[in-house]
């Protein structure tokens, strides 16, 4: 599902494509995607051709929040969770390094 979700992206001209895994570190999903398009327009049409593509492949209809109104669209398809972002709100909330970071128990047990 990763591979359809970066090259659905990159069809569309996303831009930054970065893949973070998330085995070990959240049981939300396995992996996150993160983009970055050009205006709120940019990021409506990728995240719609998106879900075409996760539906048409049989994953089923996937959750969507901020498609039509804002500067970040996060798609939740189970598996893979995917956050388009404008430039300036990417750059803001600055996810990667966020998920990069150790979690507090994984630090506690390699200083204890």
């Amino acid at each position: 599902m990763v591979d359809l979700v970066v090259h659905s992206l990159d069809d569309d001209k996303a831009e930054d494509i970065v893949v973070i895994e998330l085995t070990g570190k959240s049981s939300i999903a396995d992996c996150m995607v993160v983009a970055t398009g050009r205006s709120q327009r940019h990021l409506a049409a990728m995240a719609d051709h998106l879900q075409q593509k996760l539906k048409a492949a049989g994953h089923g209809p996937c959750r969507v929040e901020g498609e039509r109104q804002s500067d970040w669209v996060l798609l939740d398809a189970g598996d893979v969770i995917v956050h388009l972002f404008r430039a300036e709100t990417r750059r803001f909330y600055n996810l990667e390094k966020m998920w990069s970071m150790a979690l507090p128990e994984a630090r506690a047990r390699a200083t204890g």
